[in-house]
């Protein structure tokens, strides 16, 4: 057996399976392979040239001697990031200019969306599920999130409008009732996205426990952004206050991480903190992920009900979805920002909350200065260096 070509996550799952039972793997190879060894479907990701699947612990052993395989890595559970935000970060300045999110594409991977809800009419280009049955949303929370990023209001009046309400919106289901899933059913929601030809894709969605980016999903999403162009918003994690609480995808290098705030510009308490394993800053920067309405799916029920249609919800995958739909609004002013510019756009016009860097970031977004740096009243730079962790 090869242990350098063995995730260290995978091993003790390995030790306790028994020699019949399947254990959940990502397999990163060179070139096409055929799976003989596994116990039933094989799904296929072409950003990394690997393929998830069930296999034996024997037959980990055996894979990992083969040439061709480069790295295995346990397919590891993943789950929602739950535990008068528009006005707050500065949006409406933004919709007098005249953006809304017009024209681009943004995927939700999510637990799906509610078809029906009137904040979503007409809005929806494709969708596709990587669980269940269908892409309808039997959680719930894939609805709120979506309708954060950019649902309409239109059963509000536009009170609960989103961020983007003019974007045009791609559906991934990845997630089932219980608002869990696995990391490789969300790289498949993610590469659709990809193939879809989506330029922001949202997920409130991530691992327990800290890590280093070098996950599959991690590495997955990195890739997206780097050989794809796309904007990645990544939920942080629930698992704060305490220190190395970001999980995965949050601890990729390239994606925008997001913590959470209150209305007061505390971050909360539960929004997951840096470094990440491998010493790295995280989050990126923060915005509201505490009371924060939006629409609520038929059927589901996971926050009190503050009018007919609409929920209230906290937790970084609140937060997020406000993070995406202010990647829309800076694409639609600005088309030629490439995702290091909007991150950097977004991270550099935060207001610092004097707190540490992995806390905050660099500050609760200011979305109106982000926009006037994406149109170049504040020239679009690099990103800075990674600061200090502390």
């Amino acid at each position: 057996m090869s242990h350098a070509k063995i995730d260290a996550n995978l091993q003790p799952q390995m030790q306790v399976a028994a020699a019949h039972e399947g254990v959940p793997v990502i397999v990163r190879h060179r070139g096409e392979m055929f799976f003989p060894q596994a116990m039933d479907e094989v799904r296929t990701f072409r950003l990394l040239n690997a393929s998830a699947m069930r296999v034996r612990p024997a037959d980990i052993e055996a894979l990992s001697e083969q040439e061709e395989v480069e790295y295995i890595w346990a397919d590891l559970p993943v789950h929602t990031c739950l535990d008068v935000s528009v006005p707050h970060i500065a949006v409406p300045p933004v919709w007098a200019a005249g953006f809304d999110g017009s024209g681009i594409k943004l995927a939700i991977v999510d637990t799906g969306i509610d078809f029906n809800h009137p904040d979503f009419a007409g809005r929806i280009v494709a969708s596709a599920h990587f669980i269940g049955d269908s892409p309808t949303d039997e959680n719930g929370h894939g609805t709120h999130v979506a309708s954060i990023a950019a649902g309409t209001g239109a059963a509000s009046d536009g009170k609960y409008r989103g961020v983007a309400p003019g974007a045009q919106l791609y559906i991934a289901r990845v997630l089932d009732r219980h608002g869990s899933g696995s990391m490789s059913g969300v790289m498949a929601g993610v590469e659709w996205a990809v193939e879809q030809g989506a330029q922001v894709i949202n997920l409130s969605l991530g691992s327990s426990g800290s890590c280093d980016g070098t996950d599959a999903l991690s590495t997955l999403c990195d890739a997206a952004v780097q050989q794809r162009g796309v904007v990645l918003c990544v939920a942080a994690g629930n698992e704060g206050p305490g220190a190395s609480t970001v999980g995965s995808p949050g601890c990729a290098r390239l994606v925008i991480t997001i913590g959470a705030t209150d209305d007061d510009d505390h971050v909360t308490n539960f929004s997951s903190r840096g470094p990440t394993a491998d010493g790295r800053v995280k989050p990126d920067l923060v915005f509201p992920g505490y009371g924060i309405v939006a629409a609520q799916a038929e059927g589901t029920q996971l926050g009190p009900v503050v009018a007919p249609g609409y929920i209230s919800l906290n937790g970084t995958s609140m937060a997020t979805p406000h993070a995406s739909g202010t990647a829309c609004l800076l694409l639609q002013a600005n088309a030629s920002l490439t995702p290091e510019q909007v991150k950097s756009a977004m991270r550099e016009t935060a207001v610092d909350l004097n707190l540490p860097a992995n806390t905050q970031g660099t500050g609760r977004a200011d979305v109106f200065h982000a926009y006037q740096r994406a149109i170049g009243e504040t020239p679009p730079v690099e990103p800075p260096p990674e600061p200090t962790p502390t």
